[in-house]
Parts: structure tokens; sequence; C-alpha cells
């Protein structure tokens, strides 16, 4: 409960409502003050119900709120009681019935203000039936129910063009960007009138560029048109080959068939054709029509929210469960009846599946030949065009196959020859790593020699000298080269030092004066500050002060001005009542019969006689009644006695009628005797 209240006063203190709310304040609203708080919630979503509640009479209030919420499919927890409890709350301001009536709104308002919008227009009036009988009130009607169904279409267009991604804001942009063309374009023309005037014969000029135009685009359509034809022809060409193929099919199967087997594959796509025709194409028409009309009678209602799905999802489970239970019950009662018959169904509908499922098969089995057959006639067309020539078939298919073998051998040979070649690589790599090898060990024993006649690493030392005196040379050129630049560079940045010097002299004079001024304006600024903080605080603790007394008087305010309200309401009432006994107080005591009888009192005495009497009435004829019940009881019996007597005499007459004369039947003195 208190998320909900958190939630609520989080909503009210932003946009539109900025209520500045608190759970206290909020906790703390009178009847009158949720009421119309309610109601500016209400005039929010629909700007009907925007009212001061102070200005109309409670029923009135309460009437108005609950058609609202009617029309928004609120739907208020509890049964039938809790309903008439519901309505009670909301007609004096309850807080357990605003509070949830206040959070379900808040949580849906967009939502909620499409519904009220549409509901404008949607919800249909009643008519009565005996109104409709009027030729021009039906007319009218039928008017107002086209124009409804029109609205529909209207308002769904307009969503789909919202959904659509196409904004107001852009194509303003794109008219505005397209008007500064035009004028762009117009200015450009002007331009060129202007230059074009002073050339002779332009008016000659500027009809030939016309006509030149003409004929360009006239140009442009005969090439679309040649390209169109050639389209054409090439899909003739492509019909052509198909029947071509198909009339080659056609030949290859006579050829290879009998009539026999002619006249069975003929009869079995009868067959199969006769089961989709009839079968197959009108279970799933009907399919497609009862998915088509529920998606038309959905999209004809309004927006559903979530609590409206939950709502039939629950109900679609309720009910689901009804049908199972029936279908046990129902299996449970007829099982051993048709306890012989259940096989034969279970039977005769997995035939059908797998009927439905085999058709489904050979049906998908021609599309996939058929796209294969354009694929391969495609290919072929492609082959065609590449190449140049058809495809092979045949004798020149083998001559084909042989040439391609005669191909790979020399490509198998090819191929040795690169294995040896690559052999040999890898011999001329490993005699390289040898001769390297070999190199190593001549230098060591060349190191060897030198240390026996002690003169090791001569040689590696002659060859360092020689490239580190090269070296040298190199570093002492351009170390002298270094220096000269280093020494010049000295120089300038002496020169340029000296001048920054002399020119920074005055500056830097000027610059300790400067700092001296800033030092005392700081200080001047600090103590300019601490005086103004001091001043601000004192300023800013009277202000709070004055805004909390100002705050609780505008609060004391609206509290007595809605007890006022509240006061003024109860006292309109108090008087009406009073006006109400008046009146029959002084109707009770007229002296004239006639106006006596119009007071309520006589009249409920009247009504409490007239059902006294009534009462006695009953009473005697219940009496009546019970006296006479066992003799009426005896007499029905009676009588249905003599009922069955008759119709045992009507029967045994029927059968004396129809017996054969056998003998002689004699009646005496209420006998029958027979005589053969």
């Amino acid at each position: 409960m208190s998320d909900q209240i958190q939630f609520i006063v989080e909503k009210l203190n932003q946009e539109p409502f900025r209520k500045n709310y608190n759970l206290i304040t909020f906790d703390s609203l009178e009847s009158v003050q949720l009421l119309q708080l309610l109601s500016d919630v209400l005039g929010e979503i629909d700007p009907k119900h925007a009212v001061d509640i102070r200005e109309e009479l409670p029923e009135n209030t309460a009437k108005r709120m609950l058609t609202l919420l009617g029309i928004l499919k609120y739907k208020p927890p509890g049964s039938v009681t809790d309903l008439s409890a519901f309505r009670q709350g909301l007609v004096t301001g309850s807080k357990p019935v605003i509070h949830p009536v206040l959070h379900w709104l808040l949580q849906r308002t967009n939502e909620l203000k499409k519904r009220a919008y549409l509901a404008r227009f949607l919800v249909k009036l009643d008519v009565p039936v005996e109104f409709l009988q009027d030729d021009t009130v039906a007319d009218i009607n039928k008017q107002y129910e086209e124009l409804m169904e029109a609205f529909k279409t209207l308002h769904k267009e307009c969503e789909q063009l919202k959904t659509s991604g196409l904004s107001t804001a852009e194509i303003r942009r794109d008219i505005s960007a397209m008007e500064e063309e035009k004028d762009q374009l117009v200015k450009r023309v002007e331009r060129l009138k202007k230059r074009v005037e002073t050339v002779q014969n332009h008016q000659r000029m500027l009809e030939i560029a016309r006509q030149l135009r003409l004929e360009k685009e006239r140009e442009e359509s005969l090439a679309q048109q040649k390209q169109e034809q050639k389209n054409q022809l090439f899909h003739a060409e492509q019909r052509l080959q198909r029947a071509q193929l198909q009339l080659k099919e056609m030949h290859h199967a006579v050829v290879d068939s009998k009539p026999e087997s002619l006249m069975k594959k003929l009869e079995e796509e009868i067959n199969f054709n006769l089961y989709f025709i009839t079968e197959k194409v009108p279970r799933e028409l009907e399919s497609k029509k009862k998915s088509v009309y529920f998606l038309q009678k959905a999209l004809s209602e309004p927006a559903m929210g979530q609590s409206d799905l939950s709502v039939l999802e629950s109900k679609i489970n309720e009910v689901n469960a009804q049908i199972n239970q029936l279908i046990e019950k129902r299996m449970m009662k007829y099982e051993p009846i048709d306890s012989k018959f259940s096989m034969y169904r279970q039977q005769a509908s997995i035939i059908s599946r797998k009927k439905e499922a085999k058709a489904e098969e050979l049906q998908a089995a021609k599309e996939e030949m058929s796209s294969t057959k354009k694929q391969m006639i495609l290919k072929t067309n492609q082959a065609h065009e590449l190449d140049g020539s058809e495809v092979l078939k045949g004798d020149e298919l083998k001559h084909y196959v042989n040439k391609l073998r005669s191909k790979n051998t020399v490509y198998k040979r090819k191929r040795l020859e690169i294995a040896e070649i690559t052999a040999e690589y890898g011999i001329l790599q490993r005699t390289e790593e040898l001769l390297k090898q070999r190199h190593e060990a001549i230098q060591q024993q060349l190191q060897a020699i030198e240390d026996k006649k002690g003169i090791s690493g001569y040689s590696y030392t002659q060859e360092e000298l020689e490239r580190v005196s090269a070296v040298k040379s190199e570093v002492d050129g351009m170390k002298g080269q270094t220096l000269d630049n280093m020494s010049e560079m000295v120089k300038k940045l002496n020169a340029m030092v000296a001048e920054k010097k002399s020119s920074l002299a005055p500056v830097i004079k000027e610059l300790r004066q400067l700092r001296q001024k800033c030092q005392e304006l700081t200080q001047e600024c600090d103590e300019k500050k601490i005086q103004y903080d001091s001043c601000a605080a004192g300023l800013e603790s009277n202000r709070s002060t004055l805004e909390q007394e100002v705050k609780g008087l505008l609060e004391e305010c609206t509290r007595e001005e809605s007890n006022y309200h509240y006061v003024n309401c109860m006292k309109k009432n108090l008087e009406i009542q009073l006006q109400r006994v008046k009146e029959e107080m002084k109707t009770y005591v007229s002296p004239d019969p006639q106006e006596r009888r119009k007071a309520i009192r006589e009249q409920y005495t009247r009504m409490i006689l007239e059902q006294e009497n009534l009462g006695k009435k009953l009473r005697e004829k219940q009496k009546v009644v019970r006296e006479s019940h066992g003799p009426n009881m005896k007499q029905i019996k009676m009588w249905q006695d003599f009922e069955q007597l008759m119709e045992c005499k009507r029967e045994c007459f029927l059968k004396q009628q129809n017996q054969t004369a056998i003998g002689q039947v004699i009646q005496e003195a209420g006998k029958d005797r027979l005589v053969l």
C-alpha cells in the first residue's frame, strides 16, 4: 500500500499536475479534496471532466466519474456486494476506493487518453426500437453507423502513418528545401534569360534547344521501350524453351510407356487434384476465413491493455478446463458403447492425417521439381550467353569427358615434374647448410692456429679496425659540421635573449605594480565576500521562515475554504430536506381532504391497507385450497382410473375387430361367450 501511495505522489508531483505533495500531506487529504484530485486526473484524460466538484451536486459527480471509469474499462476488485461498496465509497470519497483508482489511472495515462478519445466517437447511442420504426430516424442511424465505420478506418490509417516513420517535421523540412531549390532554379532561369536576350536570334536558338530536349526525351523513351521489348523477348524465349522441354518429356514418356500406364498416371493425377480441390483447399480456405474474421474482429475492437489481456487469458484457461472436463465425462459416459468404434475412428483419423501429410509432400515435391526445371533452363541460358554454345549431350559429352581425361594425365605428369623440382630444391638447401658448417669449421681452425702463434683474433681484429676507421672518418666529418651549426645557433639564441630582455624590461616593471594592486584588490574582495555571505545567510533564514509561514497560511486557507464549501453543501441539503418536511406537515395538517391525500404518510397508509386486504384475501384463498385439496385429489384419481378403463376397452374393441372369424361371440347379461 505504501508503494502505491508513493507512486501516486511521484506522478502527481510531475507534469502536468505539479501538486508538490509528500506522503504526509497526501495522506492527510480529506474526502472532498480526494474527489477533486480524482476529478483533475480524469480531466487530464478527458478534458470534458475538468470540473470543480464544488459547483455540481455529489450525485452528478459520482455518476460522471462512474460513467468515465466504465468507458475506460476499470474493473474494481471483488464481487457484486463489493461493487455497491465501491460506488458508495466513490460518492463519499473513501481512501481505500480512491487510491487504487488513482494508481490505475496514473499507470496508463497515455493509453487511457487514447481510449477516452476513441470513446467519444465509437460508443453507440442506444436508440429505442420503436423510434427506429420511423424511416427518417432509421436513415439517420444508418448514416451514424457508416460514419462510425469510416472513423475507424481513418483512425487505423492515421495510426499506421504515425508508426510508418514519416514525421511531419521531416516532411516540412523537405518541403522547405524543395521551395528553396525552386527559388534558386527560378533565379537561375531569370539570369539565363537576361543573358540570352542580348544574343541575336535567341528565340530561334531556344526553339532549337527545346526541340533537342524533346528529341533526347524521345530517344530515352525509345531506348526504354527497346529494353522492355528485349526483356519480353527473353521471357518469351524462356517460355518457348520450357514448352519445348515439356514436349520432349512428353514424347519420351509416350515412347517409353504404354496406354495403360498413361491412363493410370492420369487417374492418379486426377485423384490427387480432386482430393486437393474437394478436401484440402476448402479446409484451408475455411481456416483462413476464420482467421481473417477473428483478426478483423480484433481490429474493430478498441485497444486493450495488459490487464485486459490477462483477464482474457484467464477466461480462456477456464473454458479450456471446462472443455477438457466435458470431454472426459463424455468419454466415461459413452466408452462402453463406442468401445468397438473408437479403434476404427482412431485408425480413420490416423489415415486421414497421413493422407494430408503425403499430399503436402507431393505438392512440395512438385513445386521443387518445377523450381529445379526453372533453374536448369536459367543455367542453360546463362551458359549459352557466356560460352555461346549449347549444353553438351550424348556423344559430345563423351568426347568432352575423354578430352578432360587426357588433360588430367598431362596434369598428373606436370605435377610429378613439380615434385622432382621441389626435391632438388631441398637438396640444394641441404648443400648450402653443409657449406656454411664447413666455413664455420675453417674459421675455428684459423682461430686455433692464431692461438698457437700467439696472435689470436688477428683476422677478426683487422676486419674490425678497418670497419671502425671508416666509421670514425664519417663521424669526425659529421662532428665538425655539427659543431659549426651549434656555434651559430648559440650566437643566434644569445642575440634573441638580449632582445627579449630589453623588450620585456618595461613590461616587467608594469607587472610588478599590477601584482601589488592585485593583492590589495584580492584582500578587499575577500572582506566584501565575507560580509556578503553573512548578509545572504541572514536573508535566506528570514526568507525560509517567511515561506514556511506563508505555506502554512495557504494550507490553512485552502482547508478552511474546503470546509466552508462542504458546510455550505451540507447546509443546502439540510435546507432542502427541511423544506420537504415543512411541505409534508403542511399537507398533512391541511383541512382540505384532497390536499391531505397527497401527503406521503397518507399514501403509505393507503398502500399498507391495500397490502393487508390483499394478504387477507390470499389467506382465505389458501384456506379454501387446503380444504378442497383432498377431495380434488380423489376426483383426479377417479378420472385417471376411468381414463385407463376406457383406454382398455378401446384396445379390446380394436383387437376384436382385427381377429379373424374363428367362431361366434354371444353377449348375454353383460357376459361374452365364444361359440365355435
